[in-house]
C-alpha cells in the first residue's frame, strides 16, 4: 500500500437470493477477515468481513455485510425482515449496495434486483455463476441489460473468483461518484417520488402490514411483466439446457419417493463410518502430543501448586477436547461439501414428505440438520419458518439432534466401549455404526417430540414449502477450508474458554478438601508411601459434590466420579470430556496414559469388575444423547421464544426423557 495516502473506507451490503452464490461471493472477496456476530436486537448471524487493496494507487477499505438471503423486500420471516429494514433504514452506514444474481435463474433474481434499485441508493447488480449460465448455453447481452435496469452489471464466477477486480472498481465508482446512480428504467412503476417504494415498504413493519398485501401481489405482478420485457432483448436460452436436464436425471434417484430415503442413509453411514476411521491417526498424534507436554512440564518444572495446576488442570482438561479436533473438522467438512454440492437442498425437498404428519415441514429441515453442527445457530435459523407454530415445534425439538458438542462425549465412550473392531474391517467397525445409531435415534426422538408438540400446541394457519432446487456444483475447497477453520476456531475458542474455566476450579476441587482430606495427605506425605489418588479424590471437595448426587444418579450405573462431570458439563457437553480428564489426572502427576486408557482400566473398588461396562456405557450415551447440558441454547431458547415457559418445558422433557432412557437401557443391560 502507498505510504502517506489515507484508506478510502467503503461500507458494502451484500444483497441476494438464497442460492445465488451470495456467501461464495463474500467469502471471495473477504478470505478468512471475516467475523460472526448477532444484528442488534435478534439472533440472525451477522457475517461481515473485510477486504483490503489499492486501485488507481488509492489504497481502499471494503467493510463487507453478508445480509441474510431474501426473495423479496416484502419480508415473510424474521431473518428476512433484518435484510428489509437493513436497505430500508434512513439513516444506514451503507455506501454500496451489491445486489447478487443466479446468472442461470435471473427472472426469479431480478424480483429483488428491481427492488432494490427503487430504493435509489447507490447499487452495482452482479450476474453470479456466469460460468454456469454459459455451460447451459444461455447468453447475456450486459449492456442491454445494464441499459435497462440503470446501474452497472458486473458478470462473476465468484468460486474461481473471475470478475472480483471488475467488481470492485464498480463499487468504487457508485460508491465515490457525484453523478445520477440510477436511471428509471422499464423495471420501475412508481410516480410517487423518491420515497414512495421506500415508505410504502416500511408499512409491512406496522399496523397496515394485512392493507399492504394488496399491494404486494399486484407489484410483483408488474415487476414480473416488466421482467420478462427486458429479458426477451437481454436474454438468450436454448431450448434445451443440458446441465438442467442432467440434474433433473440425478434427481429422479436422488430425491425419489423411496430411493431417496435409502441414499442419504448411506450418505450419513458414509459419514459416521469416515469420523472415525479417518480421524484416528491425527487424535493418535495430538494424544501423543498431550502426553508428551505433560511429560516435559512434570520434569522441568518444580513441584509445587502451580506445576499441578498447569498439568494435571490446564493441559488435562484442554488436552482431553483438543484431542477431537480431527472428527470436529470431518463433521463439518461433509456439512460443507453437502451444502455445496446442492445435495442438502435435496435432503429438505424429500424430508418435507416425512415431516409433514410431525406438524414440521421442509424449512424445518435445514436448520435440524444444521444442528448436527450446533443446536444455537440453528435455532437461530428457525427464523426462516415464518408459521409460528411450525417454528416453535422446530425449537423444541432441535435440541435432541445430536450436535458436535456431543460428539466428544460419544467418542469418547464408543472407544472406551469398544476398544477394537471386532470384524478387523480397515473402514467399516462399529464404532462408525453405533454413532450412526446415536445420531438417527436423536433425530427420531425430535419427531416424536414434534408430533407430540403439534397435538398440544394450537393454531390454525397451515404453512407451504416453495423451493427451487439449485444445479449440482463441484464443492469448492475455498469454501470448504473457510468453513471448517470458522467452525474449528469456534469450537476452540468459545468451548475451550469455558473448558479453561472449569478445569482451572475443576482442579482446585479436586486438589483440595476439607479436614479429611488434609489429614490423608500428610499422613502419606510423612509416611512416605505413594499416594492414594483415589482416597484423595473422594474426600476432595469435588469428590463430595460427586457424593452428594450419587444416590440420584446410581440407577443408571453413575458413580460419583460421573456425577462430577454430569454437574460440570451443563455448562457445555464437552465439558464433560475435559472434566474426566482433569480427575482422573488429579493427584497423579506421574501417570501419564490417555484419558481413554484410564477410563478403561478403572475398576470397581469392592468387585474389581470394570466400571464402565457395557451397560454404563450405553446409559451414558443415552443420557447425553438426550439431556439438554448446554446453557447457551437455553438462552438462545429464551430468546427466540421470548418465553421461560418454553425453557422449562424444553428442560424438563428433555431431562425426564434422559434419565428414563437412561435407566432403562442400564437396567436392561446389567
Amino acid at each position: 500500500m502507498p505510504e502517506g495516502i489515507p484508506i478510502k473506507q467503503l461500507q458494502i451490503a451484500l444483497v441476494g437470493n438464497p442460492n445465488s452464490g451470495k456467501s461464495t461471493l463474500f467469502n471471495a472477496l473477504t478470505g478468512l477477515n471475516q467475523k460472526t456476530g448477532n444484528y442488534a436486537g435478534v439472533t440472525v448471524d451477522k457475517y461481515t468481513g473485510t477486504s483490503v487493496f489499492e486501485a488507481g494507487g488509492i489504497p481502499y477499505q471494503f467493510s463487507i455485510t453478508d445480509l441474510p438471503g431474501i426473495y423479496s423486500l416484502f419480508a415473510k420471516a424474521p431473518d428476512e425482515e433484518v435484510t428489509a429494514k437493513a436497505l430500508l433504514e434512513e439513516v444506514t452506514e451503507t455506501d454500496v449496495i451489491v445486489v447478487v444474481t443466479d446468472a442461470s435463474n435471473l427472472k426469479r433474481n431480478l424480483l429483488l434486483s428491481t427492488q432494490v434499485l427503487d430504493l435509489r441508493r447507490p447499487t452495482v447488480v452482479v450476474l453470479n455463476m456466469i460460468d454456469e449460465a454459459e455451460k447451459q448455453g444461455i447468453f447475456i447481452d450486459i449492456a442491454s441489460l445494464q441499459n435497462d435496469l440503470g446501474v452497472e452489471v458486473i458478470p462473476v464466477n465468484s468460486r474461481q473468483k473471475q470478475g472480483i477486480d471488475a467488481l470492485r472498481q464498480a463499487i468504487i465508482k457508485a460508491g465515490t461518484s457525484n453523478v445520477s446512480f440510477y436511471d428509471i428504467k422499464a423495471a420501475s412503476r412508481f410516480e410517487e417520488g423518491k420515497k414512495g417504494f421506500k415508505e410504502l415498504l416500511k408499512l409491512q413493519f406496522g399496523t397496515q402490514a394485512e392493507a399492504l398485501k394488496l399491494y404486494e401481489s399486484g407489484d410483483t405482478l408488474y415487476r414480473y411483466n416488466a421482467i420478462q420485457y427486458i429479458l426477451t432483448k437481454s436474454l438468450k436460452t436454448p431450448e434445451q439446457l443440458r446441465l438442467k436436464q442432467l440434474s433433473a436425471r440425478i434427481d429422479k434417484v436422488l430425491t425419489h419417493r423411496w430411493w431417496g430415503y435409502l441414499i442419504f442413509l448411506a450418505v450419513l453411514t458414509l459419514i459416521f463410518q469416515s469420523i472415525f476411521t479417518l480421524s484416528e491417526i491425527p487424535m493418535g498424534w495430538i494424544e501423543e502430543g498431550v502426553i508428551w507436554t505433560q511429560q516435559f512440564l512434570s520434569g522441568h518444572l518444580p513441584r509445587g501448586e502451580f506445576s499441578n495446576l498447569l498439568i494435571n488442570g490446564v493441559i488435562a482438561g484442554i488436552g482431553g477436547v483438543v484431542i477431537f479436533i480431527p472428527q470436529i473438522a470431518l463433521l463439518f467438512l461433509f456439512i460443507g461439501i453437502l451444502e455445496d454440492s446442492g445435495y442438502m437442498a435435496r435432503v429438505s425437498f424429500i424430508m418435507d414428505r416425512l415431516m409433514r404428519p410431525f406438524g414440521l415441514n421442509g424449512k424445518s429441515v435445514i436448520p435440524l440438520m444444521s444442528g448436527v453442527a450446533c443446536a444455537v445457530p440453528s435455532i437461530m435459523g428457525t427464523r426462516t419458518i415464518s408459521n409460528f407454530k411450525e417454528r416453535l415445534i422446530t425449537i423444541l425439538a432441535l435440541p435432541l439432534i445430536s450436535c458436535s458438542a456431543r460428539l466428544p462425549v460419544y467418542t469418547l465412550i464408543i472407544s472406551v466401549m469398544i476398544p477394537e473392531n471386532p470384524h478387523g474391517s480397515v473402514f467399516f467397525n462399529n464404532k462408525g455404526f453405533i454413532l450412526l445409531a446415536l445420531y438417527l435415534m436423536g433425530f427420531a426422538a425430535a419427531l416424536l417430540v414434534a408430533w407430540i408438540s403439534q397435538k398440544l400446541i394450537r393454531q390454525t394457519s397451515r404453512s407451504y414449502f416453495i423451493m427451487e432446487l439449485p444445479l449440482y456444483r463441484k464443492p469448492q475447497g475455498k469454501n470448504l477450508f473457510i468453513l471448517v477453520y470458522n467452525k474449528v476456531r469456534i469450537f476452540l475458542f468459545d468451548a475451550g474458554k469455558i473448558i479453561l474455566s472449569i478445569s482451572i476450579v475443576l482442579w482446585f476441587l479436586s486438589s483440595h478438601g476439607s479436614d479429611t482430606f488434609n489429614t490423608i495427605s500428610q499422613q502419606q506425605a510423612k509416611t512416605e508411601t505413594a499416594s492414594n489418588e483415589q482416597l484423595l479424590l473422594e474426600h476432595s471437595y469435588a469428590g463430595q459434590m460427586g457424593k452428594f448426587i450419587e444416590p440420584v444418579i446410581k440407577p443408571l450405573g453413575f458413580d460419583w466420579k460421573i456425577g462430577i462431570a454430569l454437574l460440570t458439563s451443563f455448562a457445555a457437553r464437552e465439558v464433560f470430556v475435559g472434566t474426566m480428564a482433569t480427575i482422573y489426572n488429579a493427584n497423579d502427576a506421574e501417570n501419564t496414559d490417555t484419558i481413554r486408557d484410564k477410563i478403561s482400566n478403572e475398576k470397581d473398588q469392592i468387585s474389581g469388575a470394570p466400571v464402565y461396562n457395557t451397560a454404563v456405557c450405553w446409559s451414558l450415551l443415552i443420557f447425553y444423547a438426550f439431556a439438554m447440558q448446554c446453557m447457551s441454547t437455553m438462552a438462545v431458547v429464551k430468546r427466540e421464544t421470548g418465553s421461560w415457559k418454553w425453557v422449562f418445558i424444553q428442560f424438563l422433557f428433555m431431562t425426564v426423557l434422559a434419565y428414563g432412557g437412561a435407566f432403562s437401557v442400564y437396567q436392561l443391560l446389567s
